[in-house]
Order: structure tokens, then sequence, then C-alpha cells
């Protein structure tokens, strides 16, 4: 048999593969739109989410769970490919954690100390604990289906930005809906809800990932 003819019949038998990064893509919105859905169809959006809007807190939880979401799906992008520095990806992390922090400061200076642990604990504690990861799901589940089809070098830290951008993804929803609107109950509920799945998806990781 010729060379020409064996390369032919090698490259007809070979499957397709999809780019990570299109896999990765498709799980991106895929996610959000369910996660999106879900939320609408259960809890809905707050009634004054219109005037709301305007307010400064309010305009700091939605960016900070934006900046997160965005900035964690990038890193989500890279730490599928062996040999892509993350260096750049991970010091995007630390414009909305200043962000939070800058604003977790500028409350804690301008409201009366005994207001500080209403403002922390604020009404609906107990029920961001439980719905961000219920909204982190579908995202999860994507962001891992598809990093099946990359070559992270740490499974185990592939699993955990995974993780991290379901659950930033989940936050910046759950925001549309969330009535507590202080920087101390973001700092609190929305960070642990979100650490919860980061280690979720290390767990997962590291058992799905591996080469």
């Amino acid at each position: 048999m010729k060379t020409d003819e064996l390369l032919t019949l090698l490259s007809a038998d070979t499957a397709p593969v999809h780019p990570l990064r299109r896999m990765l893509s498709v799980a991106l919105v895929v996610g959000f739109l369910v996660s999106a859905l879900v939320m609408i169809a259960t809890v809905g959006m707050r009634p004054d989410l219109a005037g709301a809007m305007i307010e400064p807190r309010v305009v700091v939880k939605l960016s900070v769970t934006l900046l997160a979401a965005a900035s964690s799906a990038v890193l989500v992008f890279r730490v599928g490919r062996p040999g892509v520095p993350l260096g750049r990806a991970l010091r995007a992390l630390l414009l909305p954690a200043a962000l939070l922090a800058a604003a977790v400061a500028i409350e804690l200076s301008v409201l009366p100390p005994d207001h500080w642990m209403a403002s922390l604990i604020g009404r609906n504690a107990l029920f961001c604990l439980f719905f961000i990861p219920v909204l982190s799901a579908v995202p999860l589940i994507g962001f891992l289906w598809a990093m099946r089809d990359g070559a992270p070098e740490r499974p185990g830290w592939a699993g955990a930005a995974c993780g991290f951008s379901a659950a930033t993804m989940a936050a910046f929803i759950y925001a549309f809906h969330c009535p507590d609107d202080s920087p101390l109950f973001v700092m609190t509920w929305y960070v642990i809800a979100i650490g919860l799945v980061t280690l979720t998806g290390a767990a997962a990781g590291r058992r799905l990932l591996r080469w």
C-alpha cells in the first residue's frame, strides 16, 4: 500500500475533534441560559429591580459578581490547555475582590457599628447558600464535560476553576433576585456559597479530569 493511501485511510478513520474552546463556549452559554431560566421560573427577579439598579450597593453587587464571572471564565478557558500561563487570568480575579473589599470598608465607615450584624446576616442568608449552588449545577457539569476534551496539568485545580466560574456566574444571576444588597452580606454569604461550589468542582476534577 502506498503511503498516500495509508494516510488517507487513517484520516478517514479519525473522528473529528472539537476544539476545547468551542466546547467550553457551548457550556458557558448553555449553562448561563439554563441557570437564568431556572432563577426566573422559580423565584423570579426582585420586584423593585428597576428602581434598585440605580442604588450604589446594587451596582456594586452586580459589578463584583459580573467581574468575577468574566475573570473566572477566562481562567477556565486557559486552565484546560497545558503550558498556558495562568498568571494574568489569576491576577484579573483581584479586581472584583478589591472592589468588594473597598465597598465593605466604605460601608463599615458610614454604618453605625450596631447595624453591622444586621447587614451581614441580611434576610436570605440560608437561601443564598442553597440557591447559588443550585444555579451553579448546570454550568459546572457543562464545564467539567467540556474540560474532559482538554489536557489540564492539574485536574484538581482545573475542577476548582470550573466550580469557581460556575458559582460566580450563578452569583451574578442570583443577584438579580437577592434583596440583600449590603457588601457585608455579599462578602460573607456569596463568598461562602462560591467556595462550596469551588470545592465541589475541585473534588470532581480530581476524579473526572485525570489523564
